[in-house]
């Protein structure tokens, strides 16, 4: 019944279904259905979209935009990531700081000693919404001599926080003075979108009256996604006879309340602060790394995250560092401005996610989708243990340095060294690039370019007692970039990758920027006039 229907119908109702159906339909049917899908853009660009595990903008742009053209640009800007030329390159000057980090295109800065933030666009594009701003996060604060511990920029969401205490005639702090402050980047005072200017901490659950809570607040973080932001700090709760160390992390919903009672605490065990991390994953999950990996759900922050599933480690971990990169669209307050940029976004159930570790060192490249589908794991109310989740869902890498690596989406920017030579600290002289793309459709996209790699990989683990080893086997495609240029050590400072960007940041003053999609580049910017 189906193939007597006219064309058009049979569009209209393939499209309708996921992308991965389309593909059977074409393969298992009749070849009126394949015909069907090789005359018809739309159905290629549903079934590009979901190869690449992307999902569209609404109203990115006008209907004066084809779907045949946006077919094009999309399959482009994947292709350019396996042939970019690392000798092509631009530099960007970087003010006195000492923390860097790039967020949406935006350079951040902060200089903790002269107490001020700096953000600006990256040799921005006419399209780009940009912030430019040079300030201090003084004005935020109600104490002028308060002491601030982190500080986040969001650039999509034009949004300054400010973890600070404040501190007495000794230069001392405790408990009840941490708070945080939320303003605009743009210096337009208070966030219209928030609460209030400053989110109150609730009390620590499970601390006695009698317990004294040391002035040595230890680590904190700020992380923010969307409407939810998350504080993580150490602190040490001395009592008559003992003390421990605990983390604390408080989740706020920023938009809608200054309170919270959204909070997860624990024994740091072993007593390391550095063995802990956290990040956001899409609106309402939250994972935890520690001995393991906790999924929390966070719907409501009047109540205390929900644990919806524990994923043990297959090694004992020392120290750990969260490497996830959530697209700039997908949390937006602000569509309208941000639509004028992009015409998809990626699907926040079907990135990747890498966590670096020391002692063992090395780098674990996990699917998200593990954390969205929890079917996969019906029946164990337990912990999961490691060979039931992890050599299917990621691969493992082994890396002297946690600098060496970036993840945008589903591809990974990998530096490794082309050979044994090391120098001071037994740190690889020098690094060449690797790109690593886990979308479905690399496979048939590459073009002849890089290798598919599905066979498992096993590493031994060399700094372990017992030599244990560890096999995993998620596909995904390489391709090595054999150029003549070598990377030194120092290159490796910090590296961000973004839709169509590389960013190296060296260590000194200067910001070495790649474009990877010119040609994508200079079809948007002509959408955009056109427009």
């Amino acid at each position: 019944m189906l193939q007597s229907l006219a064309e058009e119908l049979q569009r209209h109702i393939l499209s309708f279904l996921p992308y991965r159906d389309i593909l059977r339909c074409t393969l298992v049917c009749s070849k009126t259905l394949r015909q069907t899908y090789i005359s018809c853009s739309e159905l290629q660009y549903i079934v590009e979209l979901g190869g690449q595990q992307l999902l569209p903008v609404p109203n990115a742009f006008d209907n004066r935009t084809s779907i045949s053209k946006r077919l094009q640009l999309l399959r482009d800007d994947a292709h350019a990531w396996f042939k970019f030329d690392t000798h092509s390159f631009e530099t960007v000057s970087i003010p006195v700081h000492n923390k860097v980090w790039v967020v949406n295109g935006h350079l951040c800065l902060w200089e903790r000693h002269e107490n001020s933030t700096t953000i600006f666009p990256i040799l921005p594009k006419p399209s780009q919404y940009t912030i430019k701003r040079d300030r201090s996060p003084m004005s935020l604060r109600s104490d002028p001599n308060a002491y601030g511990f982190d500080v986040l920029m969001d650039p999509t969401q034009n949004l300054i926080a400010i973890a600070y205490a404040t501190v007495d005639d000794h230069f001392q702090w405790d408990d009840e003075r941490l708070y945080i402050d939320l303003g605009t980047l743009d210096g337009g005072g208070n966030h219209p979108q928030a609460a209030g200017r400053t989110l109150f901490r609730s009390e620590l659950p499970g601390i006695q009256s009698g317990d004294r809570i040391s002035t040595d607040l230890g680590k904190l973080k700020l992380k923010c996604f969307g409407r939810h932001i998350a504080l993580w700090r150490s602190l040490k709760i001395t009592c008559e006879y003992f003390h421990e160390r605990l983390w604390e992390l408080q989740i706020w919903d920023w938009q809608h309340s200054t309170t919270s009672s959204s909070v997860l605490s624990a024994t740091i065990n072993p007593a390391c602060e550095e063995a802990n991390d956290f990040c956001f994953l899409g609106n309402d999950r939250l994972l935890i790394f520690n001995d393991d990996m906790k999924l929390y759900l966070i719907e409501d922050t009047s109540q205390p995250p929900q644990l919806l599933a524990c994923f043990l480690l297959p090694v004992l971990l020392t120290r750990i560092q969260c490497i996830y990169s959530m697209d700039d669209t997908a949390h937006s307050s602000q569509p309208r401005t941000l639509a004028q940029r992009t015409m998809w976004t990626s699907d926040p159930e079907h990135q990747i996610l890498s966590v670096v570790t020391f002692s063992p060192s090395l780098i674990f490249i996990i699917s998200t989708r593990i954390f969205f589908d929890l079917n996969l794991f019906e029946g164990m109310l337990e912990a999961i243990p490691w060979n039931k989740w992890g050599p299917l869902n990621a691969r493992v890498f082994q890396t002297p340095s946690r600098r060496n690596i970036s993840v945008g989406g589903n591809r990974v920017l990998l530096a490794f060294a082309p050979d044994d030579t090391t120098g001071i600290w037994y740190i690889p002289r020098k690094y060449k690039l690797c790109v690593m793309d886990f979308s479905p459709l690399a496979v048939e996209r590459r073009q002849g370019q890089g290798r598919v790699v599905k066979e498992p990989s096993t590493i031994e683990i060399t700094e372990s007692r017992t030599r244990e080893s560890l096999t995993t086997s998620l596909p995904y495609v390489e391709i090595v970039l054999d150029q003549d240029r070598l990377f030194g050590h120092r290159g490796f400072e910090g590296i961000w990758i973004d839709r169509d960007r590389i960013y190296f940041y060296h260590g000194s003053d200067q910001l070495e920027v790649i474009e990877i999609t010119p040609r994508a580049a200079v079809a948007e910017k002509q959408i955009a006039l056109s427009n």
